[in-house]
């Protein structure tokens, strides 16, 4: 977090890279088909039969998460760029490296009995 203003404007600068962190952003938020939303979905249901008003607290908690992450992707990827140094675009074999890390974390998602 200590090169957060130094990251600003990455939109501009690396495209694919934005979209690939967007990506894994919405899955950290819980977006379905994500296992993080099937996740919370199980701990919501739960909570809510053990104590009803748990519900509020963790509804609450995964707001601010989301929040926060949603807010940490847009302060570093929009805006103003404050370096000038050109940088070196993603090549192939990164996209192909994101790829695979992706590709089995959504199987995963959509056929958990893939695992089981």
């Amino acid at each position: 977090t200590r090169i957060l203003i130094l990251t600003r404007g990455f939109h501009n600068i690396l495209p694919m890279a934005t979209t690939w962190w967007l990506v894994t952003n919405l899955m950290n938020i819980a977006i379905p088909p994500s296992m993080n939303f099937t996740g919370e979905l199980l701990i919501m249901s739960a909570l809510f039969n053990w104590c009803p008003t748990m519900i509020i607290m963790l509804g609450l908690s995964m707001l601010i998460t989301a929040s926060y992450s949603l807010h940490m992707f847009l302060s570093t990827q929009m805006g103003p760029t404050l370096l000038n140094n050109q940088t070196e675009p993603m090549h192939s074999r990164e996209h192909l490296l994101i790829t695979l890390h992706l590709i089995p974390l959504l199987m995963i998602s959509l056929k958990p009995e893939l695992v089981i």
